[in-house]
């Protein structure tokens, strides 16, 4: 389900996709480090910020436990995003608890689009 005032910006408007999977090796921790993720909704630079659980449905490796998922007009915005002081009391939450961390950022004027758009 969409966010209120959120509308799918596919091929819209060039935008930077940020895109971040965590694992999680202690179960116990998960939920303390989805809370510590949650921080980063806080941080007013992103035109849309998610963090979801992962459904473990993959065929292939089931290693991600949780995902953060962003969109930001700009490079700018996007540094401003990583320079809020909610990002750093994130991560001292979530470093310490986490094992992988994988990050993509991709500008979505360059992204290949089904249905040739």
């Amino acid at each position: 389900m969409l966010s209120a005032g959120y509308l799918p910006r596919f091929g819209a408007f060039p935008l930077i996709r940020h895109i971040v999977f965590f694992s999680v090796p202690d179960r116990e921790d998960l939920q303390t480090v989805r809370e510590g993720l949650a921080i980063l909704t806080g941080i007013p630079h992103a035109r849309h910020l998610e963090i979801g659980t992962s459904a473990k449905s993959d065929l292939f490796d089931n290693s991600v436990d949780l995902v953060v998922y962003g969109e930001f007009d700009d490079e700018v915005a996007l540094a401003a995003y990583r320079a809020h002081p909610l990002y750093q009391e994130s991560i001292s939450i979530v470093k310490p608890l986490r094992e992988l961390r994988i990050a993509a950022d991709y500008e979505t004027e360059g992204a290949v689009v089904s249905g040739g758009e």
